[in-house]
């Protein structure tokens, strides 16, 4: 009886919470969107600057770990083997990481930065052109990785290596003790249930407005809220059937799916595109990246450029935050056999230069319309960013079948996204059970379509941006401890541990 209520007390709450923070905006979503703004205003001004700090202490960290004495340590038991194979590991890191995001912003986010570059930049010139592209390879790239290892690290550890729970509240026993399993272990979960709600919201989110406005565009119709609502609908369905499949079944199925069929979408445009433009591109920015990168990880722009910092950087260090606990507790599942170093350099190296490549090719065949080609398509894609990928494929051959299969690989990011979401917040809230309940897998499941859609109602995109930097804030803090007791436990095992084995 008593395990019962351990493992449900932090659904129930969680649930509540969440119901409590979006019903509202099913009456009254102007109300909702007020209260978001607010919020969000404060948090940024306030306390903007600790996301960028943080993400970069992220990426110290996981430096440190992979080339110190932990590096070898597994994650899992000293005999245990990879479970997926490196392709699979690959595919569902980047599904869960940032399948249906690149699918939006790939195009949307190097036009958008051009047009509208900060203060100090000219707009639709030469430098706002590198100055987008290198920024959206910086808020792509190294960073969201840093953070997602973070917590797949913490989770694997205490999980595998050390039999805990796969809990956040679970990396926290070398600081709290057994108090992990009392009211502060029970807070700590729900802080993360609610910053994984939001997070995934967001993402799911752009992803409907994407399968819409790509559906809209091949049949013809207004891609409207009703619309958005239909596409929820059905999707939701799709996901829930795959979820209740298992992880090793239908996520590991539809990742790959998702993998070939990016690959493909970007080798024709990297063939049919302008191959050495996107070349060039893709070797300048990367320089440009690799040389600016301490001044892009920590600087605020406070003079020029802040507001612009607000909107952009500091919004996806905040989602990527938000996100972590999704894609940590996803990632710690698949990861479960690989050593700390083998994890983190992967993590780090395959998903990043594979976004690296995706910007370079499609922003690249965007900016060779805009500026070598004489076609305008950034100021379209201002008006609505959601359709700038569609409107990239009308301008090269097979216009329809591309659309075609962008529809369908965003409707399968969104279904893998959505199916380890539900898989991961059940788990979550089931005292870590690795076979949650259906019942709860069915419950999220209609938790996130249901809040994606009242959110959209409530203030569209930007209602989604908000909600996930608001839901990030607690989340930031939890993170940082996790990092301090991490490192507790793996000197632990290391030094005393050791000892004791040698002794003996």
């Amino acid at each position: 009886m008593m395990e019962r209520f351990k493992n449900n007390i932090v659904f129930v709450i969680a649930l509540i919470i969440v119901l409590v923070f979006t019903l509202p905006g099913i009456v009254r979503p102007d109300e909702l969107f007020a209260v978001a703004t607010y919020i969000h205003e404060q948090i940024l001004e306030m306390f903007g600057w600790s996301y960028l700090v943080a993400a970069f202490l992220f990426l110290v960290f996981n430096l440190y770990l992979a080339g110190s004495k932990y590096g070898k340590i597994k994650l899992g038991k000293q005999h245990e083997k990879p479970q997926f194979s490196y392709f699979g590991w690959f595919s569902m890191l980047f599904a869960a990481g940032m399948g249906i995001g690149l699918i939006f912003w790939g195009v949307a986010e190097p036009m958008s930065h051009y047009l509208n570059p900060p203060e100090h930049i000219d707009t639709e010139s030469g430098h706002a052109a590198q100055f987008a592209m290198r920024y959206s390879f910086f808020h792509w790239g190294i960073q969201p990785w840093a953070i997602y290892i973070t917590m797949s690290l913490c989770i694997a550890y205490f999980s595998f290596r050390r039999g805990m729970p796969p809990l956040i509240s679970s990396c926290f026993y070398p600081l709290i003790g057994e108090r992990i399993n009392g009211p502060v272990g029970y807070l700590i979960d729900i802080l993360g249930v609610f910053a994984t709600i939001f997070g995934i919201v967001t993402s799911l989110g752009l992803g409907a407005m994407q399968i819409t406005a790509g559906l809209g565009t091949v049949f013809g119709f207004e891609a409207d809220y009703t619309a958005m609502l239909i596409v929820i609908a059905i999707v939701t369905v799709l996901f829930m059937i795959s979820t209740l499949s298992g992880v090793d079944k239908g996520i590991q199925i539809l990742s790959k799916t998702n993998i070939v069929m990016a690959l493909t979408l970007l080798g024709f445009m990297l063939i049919m595109g302008p191959t050495i433009f996107i070349l060039n591109i893709f070797t300048q920015t990367l320089a440009e990246f690799a040389s600016g990168f301490l001044t892009m990880s920590l600087s605020t722009n406070p003079f020029r450029g802040y507001e612009w910092t607000q909107t952009w950087t500091l919004f996806y260090w905040a989602w990527w935050i938000a996100w972590a606990p999704f894609v940590g507790l996803f990632v710690a599942s698949i990861s479960r056999g690989r050593t700390i170093r083998e994890f983190v350099t992967g993590a780090l190296i395959v998903p990043v230069l594979l976004t690296f490549v995706w910007f370079s090719t499609f922003g690249g065949a965007g900016f060779d319309l805009e500026l070598n080609q004489g076609i305008s398509i950034a100021d379209r894609i201002a008006d609505d960013v959601s359709v700038g990928l569609f409107l990239l494929y009308d301008e090269f051959p097979l216009t329809q079948f591309l659309n075609a299969l962008t529809i369908v690989l965003l409707s399968i990011f969104f279904i893998t996204s959505a199916d380890s979401a539900t898989f991961v917040l059940s788990m979550m809230t089931s005292g870590g059970e690795l076979y949650p309940p259906d019942i709860k897998k069915v419950i999220w499941g209609l938790v996130i379509s249901t809040t994606a859609a009242i959110l959209l109602y409530a203030g569209g995109l930007e209602a989604l941006q908000k909600m996930a930097i608001t839901a990030a804030l607690p989340f930031t803090v939890i993170m940082l401890l996790m990092c301090i007791s991490l490192l507790r436990g793996l000197n632990y095992e290391v030094t005393v541990e050791m000892a004791e084995q040698e002794e003996e």
